[in-house]
Formats: C-alpha cells, sequence, structure tokens
C-alpha cells in the first residue's frame, strides 16, 4: 500500500500554527481548545435534557451569561463551578489513572 510522505501529521500541523510542544503558545493553545471541549460537552448534555442556559445557570447557582461563555469556549472556570454544572446536569466525575 503506498503512502503519501507529503501530508503532513496532525502535530506537524499544530507546532506550524501553534509552535512545539511546551512552548507557551502551545500551551495557550491547549488551554483554549480544553476550555472549548468542556463546553461543548456541557452544552450537548444540557440540551439532550432539554434545559435551557437559564435553567442550567439556576440549578447550579451561576448566570445565563457565565453558562454562555462557559459553553463557548470563552472563560476558564473553577473546578468548583465545573463540579456544579455537572451535578445540575446529573453528571459526576471519575478519577483515574493516566495510562
Amino acid at each position: 500500500m503506498k503512502t503519501n510522505n507529503n501530508i503532513p501529521t496532525a502535530n506537524q500541523l499544530l507546532n506550524k500554527k501553534y509552535g512545539k510542544e511546551g512552548s507557551d503558545s502551545r500551551i495557550q493553545f491547549n488551554e483554549k481548545a480544553t476550555s472549548y471541549y468542556y463546553g461543548v460537552l456541557l452544552r450537548d448534555k444540557r440540551k439532550e435534557l432539554r434545559l435551557t442556559q437559564t435553567q442550567l445557570a439556576e440549578k447550579s447557582g451561576t448566570t445565563r451569561s457565565y453558562v454562555a461563555r462557559i459553553e463557548k469556549g470563552k472563560t476558564d472556570m473553577q473546578v468548583s463551578t465545573f463540579v456544579k454544572l455537572l451535578t445540575a446536569l446529573g453528571l459526576g466525575i471519575n478519577i483515574s489513572p493516566i495510562l
């Protein structure tokens, strides 16, 4: 089977655009990507439960605008806020070793 060595890997593309792993720009990118990822997970579960942002905010003790910023990955939420949102959505955290 032939492979095309001219196609860059995902890591090569990330290195080119955001710098090598460990660089300040790559760390900043990873933080933003993580915030976005968890925001999407929360949004999708909220929608699955047919809750509005306002309803989720009320259940978790925050504001609708803050929930909106979290869902868009525009803020780096505290762990306590994340846990409140998870609880309001009927979710929990399972901590396990990284393999």
